[in-house]
């Protein structure tokens, strides 16, 4: 579930609200978007995979989530981590190949 929209890092570029399938944000004049609806969040990570600037933290147990501290997050590499893993965003590659599902599928071959 999305829990973080970063003030600091923020660009206001709206893409998360124009990328997010159930509309969870809304636009703010000269601020960044509103995590509006936060419950309708699927955690489906497109806000977070766009986000140019790695603003967003998407929780993947967002049950277990009880409060989201932006330094912290930062200092876990947390902001924007799905984007890295995923390769997206200037030179970054993808971690597929050190998933342990990927090493176990090139034993079997």
């Amino acid at each position: 579930m999305i829990e973080l929209v970063s003030e600091s890092r923020c660009i206001k570029c709206n893409i998360c609200v124009n990328v997010c399938p159930t509309n969870v944000f809304d636009r703010v004049v000269d601020a960044p978007p509103a995590i509006a609806r936060q419950s309708d969040c699927q955690t489906c990570y497109m806000c977070e995979l766009y986000c140019p600037v790695d603003a967003l933290y998407v929780a993947p147990e967002s049950d277990l989530q009880t409060t989201v501290n932006e330094a912290e997050l930062a200092n876990k590499g947390l902001l924007g981590s799905y984007r890295e893993n995923v390769g997206w965003g200037s030179k970054r590659t993808p971690k597929a190949k050190e998933d342990q599902t990927f090493v176990i599928l090139k034993q079997l071959r």
